[in-house]
């Protein structure tokens, strides 16, 4: 059998580019680069603002099916397809979000793409990059740390300590601090509250980094926080705690979207990291809308299956920042299809094209999906060396029933070539198949409604579920100038309902809401649905275990 590489093994022995020799192939200037070092930089605001008034480029959304620990490859296959554009001689730029450092040392490893279709560098980027996760955590905390000193002196605004709303958060999975109680020791060290923690990137401010469009939108977003409510239930702000403006400033500088390459040294952008699972689950407005007044096409991602990822990318990030996505890029394995067809892990590498029909059933809802939203569909087969000619002639035909087209692409393995094929079905579609754009539902629909209807067009769920008081909680924030707000759902990944291990294409199940969040900055509400937690925990045997720094001070086991 052949041995492969692993991907830090192949990332380590990259020949990157000096980075601003990327960024002058975009039109940047040297000096308006901040480098971190000689090989990843940020973009200063003087050349954002002078590209605000170019034309926009094409832009293509990449995801996926629903996850499996088989895997999809979905941040691959964007890495792939950026660099296939390339290779037909387009001008092409990569929009990925930033990986959180809790997965990285727990199990679902880092967000770089993977084999020879990769961003360097892939050790910093799955680390501390530039510090931008750090910026939100600090940002976040900062927040936390002036609420309680407010209740510690005084209490002017009158805040009720059981009705506050804004947790402290941490980047890295830690299942202690998902409940806490805080201020215990005496007068000294503030109220007894209880409290609690969510991982960084469930962070209001991680939403708002990625959904504002400026500073001062940024600020502004900020100040609109309500992080709790009064003893009468009146919201407080976070303007009303003067404490935006310190925030911003500990923002300022991680606004600013981050410069690097792929392996085949083409430009990429990383820039921000909600999850999807969790959060709205994109790449930060400000580095896509940069993009596409910089290249001629753009290809970003959005987080775990089209579900989740795709549906928050149209209902929160497109509808909020204007954009209009040209085309879809829907990955799919062979392997992940027969997860979802019934076979274990353990079973999946010999040919069972029985298998990998049934499990078309989870690509079939995707596809259907998406078709809702008005965007041009394609398949792409991230191909693995162990799939066979008849299991993707299966997947092929299946698509084709549904009118789509299926691509094979061996970007892992090959890089840019090997997605040759993929670039130029994608430029194909793009030149016949006009996008005709639309929202899943209507701004002025009540907050119980939206979520019914995205429960029910989407995950193919009969109804949603909810206590009373949760039910009441929805009424209220209707009521409260809410209504407009799009939905944000915290779910699963694993499965269109609440159930990971429901696989497939489950029907007519119902959806439990555990709670509902009010995110006034980012301007959407959090539906928390089933057991989903907003603070992971590491897995009985985490990746943090292989992870080590050699006799050459070189970093290893990373993936």
């Amino acid at each position: 059998m052949t041995k492969y590489a692993s991907d830090l093994e192949i990332a380590q022995a990259a020949e990157k580019l000096p980075i601003w020799e990327i960024a002058e192939g975009l039109g940047i200037p040297a000096d308006n680069l901040i480098p971190y070092g000689h090989d990843k930089a940020k973009i200063d605001y003087d050349f954002l603002e002078s590209v605000r008034d170019k034309a926009d480029g094409k832009l293509i959304l990449v995801t996926a099916i629903s996850p499996t620990p088989a895997g999809e490859g979905k941040t691959t296959t964007t890495v792939g397809l950026g660099d296939g554009l390339c290779k037909l001689g387009k001008k092409a730029l990569i929009c990925l979000r930033e990986p959180s450092l809790g997965p990285c040392f727990g199990m679902k490893g880092g967000a770089a793409g993977g084999g020879k279709a990769q961003v360097v560098p892939m050790t910093d980027i799955n680390l501390h990059f530039t510090g931008d996760f750090h910026a939100i955590g600090a940002a976040h905390n900062l927040l936390s740390a002036v609420i309680d000193n407010h209740i510690h002196w005084e209490n002017q605004l009158d805040i009720d300590s059981r009705r506050i709303t804004w947790r402290r958060v941490v980047d890295m999975n830690d299942r202690a601090l998902r409940e806490i109680t805080s201020g215990l020791g005496g007068p000294g060290n503030g109220i007894p509250r209880q409290a609690g923690f969510d991982i960084t990137v469930a962070s209001e401010i991680m939403a708002i980094f990625c959904l504002a469009t400026s500073l001062d939108d940024l600020k502004e977003r900020i100040s609109n926080i309500v992080i709790g409510y009064t003893r009468k239930r009146e919201p407080v702000t976070v303007r009303e705690l003067n404490v935006a403006g310190a925030m911003v400033a500990l923002l300022r500088d991680a606004f600013q979207p981050n410069l690097v390459q792929t392996l085949e040294n083409n430009p990429a952008l990383m820039h921000g990291g909600p999850f999807a699972n969790i959060a709205h689950g994109c790449n930060s407005v400000i580095a896509t809308k940069t993009a596409l007044k910089l290249a001629d096409f753009v290809v970003t991602e959005a987080g775990f299956g089209a579900d989740l990822g795709a549906e928050k990318f149209f209902d929160i990030k497109c509808r909020k920042a204007g954009l209009r996505p040209d085309a879809v890029v829907l990955v799919a394995t062979t392997k992940a299809l027969k997860m979802h067809g019934g076979v274990a892990k353990e079973n999946l590498a010999g040919e069972d094209v029985e298998a990998v029909i049934k499990g078309c059933e989870n690509l079939g809802r995707h596809i259907r999906n998406m078709g809702q939203f008005g965007v041009p569909v394609t398949v792409a087969i991230n191909h693995f060396v162990t799939d066979t000619n008849a299991e993707h002639e299966a997947i092929s035909s299946y698509c084709a029933e549904l009118g789509v087209e299926c691509t094979v692409s061996s970007h892992w393995e090959h890089g840019g070539e090997g997605a040759r094929g993929l670039a130029e079905h994608v430029v194909s579609m793009l030149e016949n198949q006009q996008s005709q754009f639309r929202t899943l539902y209507d701004d002025n629909m009540s907050l119980w409604e939206k979520t019914r209807h995205i429960a029910r067009t989407i995950y193919g769920a009969e109804d949603i579920i909810a206590d009373k008081k949760v039910r009441m909680q929805f009424a209220e924030f209707d009521k409260a100038g809410y209504r407009n707000f799009p939905i944000c759902m915290a779910k699963t990944q694993y499965s269109f309902s609440t159930d990971p291990l429901l696989l497939g294409a489950p029907n007519g199940h119902e959806v439990p809401i555990r709670e509902i969040r009010l995110s006034a900055g980012a301007g959407f509400l959090v539906v928390v649905c089933g057991a989903i937690m907003t603070m992971p925990g590491l897995p009985r045997k985490p990746s943090s275990e292989a992870i080590d720094v050699n006799e050459n001070r070189r970093i290893e086991g990373l993936f």
